[in-house]
């Protein structure tokens, strides 16, 4: 049986709030689950995993979500939610990102001119061929 340690909404609409819980990888988010292992509420930044459950699970092959691994990982270094260095680390990753996609753009941008110009050279090169038959047929009459 495949387990897997997730995040089980509960909560009012727009209000919710998890429990982190080990369940079942065919078992729906919020439906049946083996044990809660912990609590998590984003609105009030607040988050309590039993780490002693988790390694059990963890040392029984279950495998966490992403969002459930970062917050153990949080926990285990005892950083609140939100802390200074993960606002500066995500600021870090969005600012980096942004440098890709202008990086990008601007190669686009340069592609596309450098074929606006080899257009442009290839009609000069077009109209230059043509100037002399035009002359030729010019002295023929």
């Amino acid at each position: 049986m495949s387990v897997r340690i997730r995040l089980r909404r509960i909560g009012k609409k727009n209000q919710g709030c998890h429990r982190v819980v080990v369940a079942d990888i065919r078992s729906p988010r919020d439906g049946r689950f083996i044990e809660q292992v912990g609590f998590y509420d984003p609105r009030h930044k607040t988050e309590t995993v039993d780490l002693v459950r988790v390694d059990y699970w963890l040392s029984h092959g279950a495998q966490p979500t992403e969002t459930v691994s970062a917050i153990i990982k949080r926990i285990r270094a005892g950083k609140p939610m939100n802390c200074p260095e993960a606002v500066a680390k995500r600021a870090a990753v969005q600012a980096e990102s942004a440098k890709a996609v202008k990086k990008k753009k601007d190669a686009e941008d340069a592609k596309a001119a450098a074929a606006a110009a080899a257009a442009a050279a290839a009609a000069a090169a077009a109209a230059a061929a043509a100037a002399p038959a035009e002359a030729a047929e010019k002295k023929a009459e």
